[in-house]
């Protein structure tokens, strides 16, 4: 097959998987959930077909300023509405408050009655600071999943997720709530977060922009970050703190390619002290010199020293309702919920097939230190990883947006689409396998066109003339 051809078939070959990624969405879903779906697929086609059309031409000399301004735009509708896709922000809004008071969200739920005077009508609109449920003293999270599940139901008296137990996000996201919550009044509710939040997304296209021209790229590429729908819905209306996380990430990388490993490390491991995840990236930063270590070992003493303030403070109530979670998402039982692998294997194999794949994937990160571009490796390496375990809430993606821009591997971007299309299929594993595999499909059929054309004009340019 000549190349010539091998070019006109990989565009039918991954329109092909996105039909089915959506056709499987739409015919696998209930009938009130596969419009939503369906928009969400069209929107991020249109967007990469507009950023193919804009980047044909020569950029003009205000180019980054109408990125900005259009990324600015695309989260004003988010900041009119409540948020649409969580709760959490509502969480958000509480941990921030708890804190300003002088507790810790770690060790008081928010049904607690010695901070019922911190109840308000948007967070709490069945309970009044009069009013009592009976809740009381320093949270236990219970092992068994049926009290597990019991006590992580949600409330009809109050807005706040899992209002029974204490807090999941770490400490630097912790500060972030209590930076928010200071400068926003009770009455505006998760507005703040939301702004902030919308500020934070426009902030990581600027970087991605000027990153991209830094390195000889066209930083219109940016655009599928900041005109990304995933990201307008995460950022302006839901206010998630992987918005945060994201433009960390982003940033460490950015230090990391000047050669500041002190810099690269606190930032990384800020951001892992923002949302766990990023701490999946330091076999990117990592090699088998000693020069090479500081990274790693700065990013993961910036992590336990955030941690320290509060362990002093509650002690083992650091860790909040973080072991239920992973129980209630299979990481801790045993029972691995990897979509994908859910096809295959019975639960007691996905672990460890689970396990052994994290393991590989990380020597290789290891090994290919040095041999290609660290945003290459992190995006691969992330992606991975959200293949892999396939985590309930597609949100954890906004990161791999942001990385999949900088790394230029826009492949990647199928991973989080087939996230929310999973989201709609919440409890059916089939459906969510099957848009996983997909997504999976499309990357792996992306990345080895992409090396043939990488090995045929390698071979063309060693020809003699």
């Amino acid at each position: 097959m000549s190349v010539a051809s091998r070019g006109q078939g990989l565009p039918l070959a991954v329109g092909g998987l996105i039909a089915l990624m959506g056709s499987t969405a739409v015919i696998t879903t209930a009938a009130a959930s596969w419009w939503p779906n369906l928009t969400l697929l069209a929107a991020t086609l249109l967007l990469g077909g507009i950023t193919w059309l804009i980047t044909r031409h020569r950029p003009g000399p205000r180019v980054l300023l109408g990125v900005l301004l259009f990324a600015g735009a695309c989260q004003l509708p988010g900041l009119t509405l409540a948020p649409i896709t969580s709760t959490d922000a509502y969480r958000y809004v509480w941990d921030g408050r708890v804190q300003l008071s002088g507790s810790s969200p770690y060790s008081h739920v928010p049904l607690d009655d010695s901070l019922a005077r911190l109840r308000d009508p948007i967070l709490f609109p069945g309970l009044s600071p009069e009013d009592r449920t009976g809740v009381t003293g320093p949270p236990r999270v219970p092992h068994d999943a049926a009290a597990l599940a019991a006590v992580s139901a949600d409330d009809p008296r109050t807005r706040i997720n899992r209002p029974r137990v204490p807090t999941i996000y770490p400490p630097v996201a912790q500060a972030y709530f209590t930076v928010v919550a200071f400068l926003t009044p009770w009455s505006a509710g998760t507005f703040g977060l939301q702004l902030a939040a919308a500020a934070l997304a426009v902030g990581v296209t600027a970087l991605l922009a000027t990153e991209l021209r830094r390195r000889d790229r066209d930083p219109r590429w940016a655009v599928l970050w900041g005109w990304s729908p995933m990201v307008a819905l995460e950022a302006g209306s839901a206010a998630h703190v992987d918005v945060l996380a994201a433009g960390l990430i982003v940033a460490a990388l950015v230090t990391a390619v000047r050669r500041r490993p002190v810099v690269t490390g606190l930032l990384l491991g800020a951001a892992a002290g923002v949302k766990l995840l990023p701490l999946l990236l330091l076999p990117a930063f990592t090699a088998l010199r000693r020069q090479s270590l500081t990274t790693p070992i700065v990013a993961v003493g910036a992590f336990v020293a955030s941690y320290l303030p509060q362990v002093l403070a509650v002690g083992t109530l650091v860790l909040g309702f973080l072991p239920g979670y992973l129980g209630q998402e299979g990481f801790s039982d045993g029972s691995s919920r990897s979509a994908i692998l859910a096809l295959v294997l019975p639960p007691a194999a996905r672990q460890i097939v689970t396990g052994v794949l994290a393991i590989a994937l990380a020597v290789l990160a290891i090994r290919l230190h040095g041999r290609q571009p660290i945003a290459v490796t992190c995006c691969w390496l992330y992606g991975a990883a959200l293949l892999l375990t396939t985590p309930t809430y597609p949100w954890y993606g906004l990161p791999l947006i942001a990385l999949a821009v900088l790394a230029g591997r826009a492949e990647w971007l199928a991973v989080p689409v087939a996230s929310y299309l999973a989201y709609a299929s919440f409890g059916h594993e089939l459906r969510q396998g099957l848009l996983h595999l997909t997504a999976a499909l499309i990357v792996l059929t992306t990345t080895h066109a992409r090396s043939m054309a990488a090995a045929v004009t390698s071979a063309g340019e060693a020809a003699p003339v």
